[in-house]
Parts: structure tokens; sequence; C-alpha cells
């Protein structure tokens, strides 16, 4: 086995998490030789491994730099990833790229875009006790300050998102008599539950879950196609960057299905999470507070006078209440203004049910968190899931807790999420039909919104992992 792996990973205090491992390392391989007994691994105080052989002999075993390639191929690793340090995808990238553009060889020198996500936004609000407006234009200020030259906001991007993922449940549910596995739908917006699924259940559940883009997926596509066309440049010579609440989002953007060939570039070069940019904000010797604000960059963000808009539905992009609204509206004529739920077993299981008449039309449910997770997959191969369609996500809480969030200090760790959450609601919400800019690309970009063009751009595919032997199932 070649040593291309790394021990730089690791984890959190997670209590949600389906591997028995509590590291990521794969050693080298133990060769086993002939007419003697296996032989045996020593670890150290050091956390060093020493491979034992039968005669006494003792020789140290090297750990490995994980690519994430490797990681997505792995079949045991402990797919919540609250805290996995992947080098390839970090905020000493960025800076690699900023440090470029100041050389003296412009050839070498590339665009660089950074797209937020509202949930960072929220987590360095709640941080630095500002509201979403100032912390957008604070940190707008502070990625321009160091040579950025766009921010973005993957609020923008999740309209796409949101709107084909309506489409693509109406199709689903209008051909579920001829084809068994069309519903449930199940979201695919977290990295993480994909992670999970493709390895853990394989071709079972793929066929369940949505083909649309994530948001941060979605932006990859329009930065690095028709933003790239309008700046008359080739997408490698643009350096896309995201801010993430998720470490998973790493491991997403990886995907061989997000890479372009021709210009061997992906959609998106390096995400970074929340807590690296807090860390950027330490490293720089900045506090968010004391950055005067900067116009956004509305091009590709969700604003009305340089004031961020978002989406109704909860912290992890309001799937459920999109899809739920839509369908009530084009399937059955009904309008369906504020959406009850019914909290089962926890707050992150919920169920949400349309009936007319006694008749149950539509029933939707969002589970978040593995436990959850894992419950509905047992439904789903008992054959006893009732939903038409569940919003998953990997963590407990959703998005807003996401393992790159910013961490309580001198709170409660509930008491910083609420906080999150409420600063994440205080922004004015807006339908995605409504966005005049989304329509607006939905003919020059997508021409037309109903062609290849659309599944190139904003449709994907998922793949079953085949299990392997896998150092993370050892139990030293």
């Amino acid at each position: 086995m070649a040593s291309h792996f790394s021990g730089v990973l690791q984890l959190t205090d997670l209590d949600d998490y389906i591997g028995p491992s509590q590291d990521c390392i794969k050693p080298d391989k133990v060769e086993k030789k002939a007419g003697r007994g296996a032989a045996k691994i020593r670890i150290e105080d050091d956390g060093s491994y020493f491979q034992v052989n039968q005669d006494g002999a003792s020789q140290k075993l090297e750990k490995a730099k994980i690519t994430l390639n490797d990681c997505l191929a792995c079949s045991g690793c402990v797919t919540s990833a609250e805290t996995v340090l992947i080098t390839q995808q970090s905020h000493e990238e960025l800076y690699k790229i900023l440090e470029q553009n100041k050389g003296e060889d412009p050839p070498q020198h590339k665009l660089v875009v950074v797209s937020v996500s509202p949930q960072s936004r929220a987590s360095l609000a709640a941080k630095f006790n500002l509201s979403i407006q100032e912390t957008a234009q604070k940190l707008t200020a502070f990625f321009k300050h160091l040579g950025v030259h766009y921010v973005f906001d993957t609020s923008f991007s999740r309209n796409f998102s949101l709107l084909e993922s309506q489409r693509e449940f109406i199709q689903r549910y209008k051909r579920q008599q001829e084809e068994k596995k069309a519903l449930p739908m199940l979201a695919s917006a977290c990295p993480g539950w994909i992670c999970y699924a493709e390895k853990t259940h394989g071709s079972f559940i793929i066929p369940h879950i949505s083909v649309i883009k994530s948001p941060q997926q979605v932006m990859g596509s329009l930065v690095k196609s028709f933003f790239a066309k309008e700046k008359n440049l080739k997408p490698n010579q643009i350096y896309h960057v995201t801010v993430m609440p998720c470490y998973d989002k790493k491991l997403e953007a990886s995907r061989p299905d997000f890479f372009n060939e021709e210009y061997e570039t992906r959609d998106v070069d390096c995400v970074i999470t929340t807590g690296e940019v807090l860390r950027m904000l330490e490293q720089e010797g900045i506090s968010l507070t004391d950055v005067d604000p900067f116009p956004l960059d509305t091009q590709f963000s969700s604003a009305v006078e340089n004031e961020p808009l978002g989406h109704e539905g909860g912290g992890s992009g309001g799937y459920l209440e999109h899809i739920y609204k839509y369908a009530a509206q084009e399937l059955f004529g009904l309008h369906v203004d504020e959406i009850k739920y019914k909290p089962l077993k926890n707050k992150d299981f919920q169920e949400v049910t349309l009936e007319r008449d006694g008749v149950v039309l539509l029933q939707f449910a969002l589970a978040y968190g593995f436990r959850n997770i894992q419950n509905l997959v047992q439904k789903l191969k008992r054959g006893r899931c009732p939903y038409h369609y569940v919003e998953v996500m990997a963590c407990p809480s959703g998005c807003l807790n996401g393992g790159g969030q910013i961490r309580a200090e001198g709170e409660a760790g509930k008491d910083l999420l609420q906080r999150v959450e409420q600063l994440y609601a205080s922004v004015r919400s807006q339908s995605p039909q409504q966005n005049d800019r989304v329509k607006e690309l939905y003919e020059k970009w997508l021409e037309g919104g109903d062609g290849t063009r659309v599944k190139e751009a904003l449709h994907t595919q998922y793949h079953a992992v085949e299990k392997t032997m896998s150092g993370l199932s050892i139990k030293w």
C-alpha cells in the first residue's frame, strides 16, 4: 500500500457519528512473511506506530497524507467529518494565490472570487455581535483588503437549487407509479449525507437522492462558466473560494463530477470554513468589528441596497418548505401560507402533512443528524417510509450547527446556536421565483431552462462506493 495518506485528520467531541474510529489514519500495510506469524503493531505514547515482527525486531511505520479523493474512496470514515484538516483546501492555499497575484508574472495571476454562505455569515455575526448586513459588508471589505476581487453570496445560487428541486419533485411525483424509487425524494445539498449514502447504502439509496447540485456547486458552475465568459477568462484563470459552515464541503468540491477536464480546474478550487475565516482575521490582527464596511458585489448576491436577502424555511436552506408549498399548489391547487411541523422522537425529526377532506396528499419530513438518518434508511429498507420528500442533513440542528462554524467560548453551545439562528432568521426572505436576476440568468446562461444546459450546470449524479478494507476500522 503506497504511503499517500497523512495523519492530519482529526475529530472534535462528536456524539453523532457512524464509524467506530476516532482517528483517520491509515498506516502502511504490514506484510506477512511466509512461515511466520502475523506481525503486530505497537503504538507509542507520542502516537507513532511500530511494526513488531516475530523475532522482536521493530520498524517505525510512516503516517501519510490523505488526499480528498482518498478520503471519498474510503468506506469507513466518520462521515459527519467535524474537523477534518485537509491541507489541499485551507485558508493557507488562498493566501498562496493572493501572494502569487502580487508577483511580476501576469500570466500566473488569477481572478480571485470568494462566495460566502449565509450560515457562515450568521456565525460570524454572532461572534462579533454584528447585524447580518454589517457582517456582509465588513466581510466583503476584509477579503478585498487581502486582494480578493469579488465577494458573492451563495444565497443567490441557492435560488437555482430550490427552483430545480421543486421541478424535480413534481416530475418524480408524476412518475412514481412507473418508477418504484422515484419517491421518496431525498435532499442532496448536504455532502456529509451524500458521502454516507454512497459508501454505506450505495445503489439502494442513490435512486432516491435529488440530482440537483448544492448552492456551493451551482455557484461553482456559475462562476467558472458564465462569469468567466463575461470577464473573457478561461475557467482556470479564476480561483474560486467558498466559505462554508461544514468541512464536508471540502470533500464535495473535490468530487470528480465537479472537475473540468478541458481546463484542468475545479468549479470550486478551495473551501474554507467559518472557523478558518476567524483564524484569518486573527492572523491579520483584525477584528471584524473594526473593519470599515464596503458595498456588496451584487452581481451574484441576493441583496437589495446592500441588505442581504435569504430564504424562508430554516437554516439548512428551506428545501422542505419551498418544495412543499410549490407541490401543494402545482399538484393540488392548494395555497399554503404557513407550515406546521410535528416533532416526532426529537426536534431533529419532524413531519409536515398536507390533507384535504381527511385524505393525506403530501407527507414530508426533515431528518437531521445520523441517528435520525439511520432510522430513515431503515424505514426505507423495510418499505415503511411514508414520506414523499425528506430534507436530510448530517449535522444535528442542521447547517447552522455545522462542524466548521465558530465554537462557543464563555457561553453554552446551545445559547450560541440560538443566537446564530436568530441572526439568520433576521434576514428578509425572497422567493426564488421573485428574483429577476435569476430569471435573466435562466435565459442568458441556461438557454431558457429546459435543455441540456440546465442538466450540465445544475444537475449532478452519485456513485456507489465499493467497500474496501480500511485502516479506519482497525481496532488497535
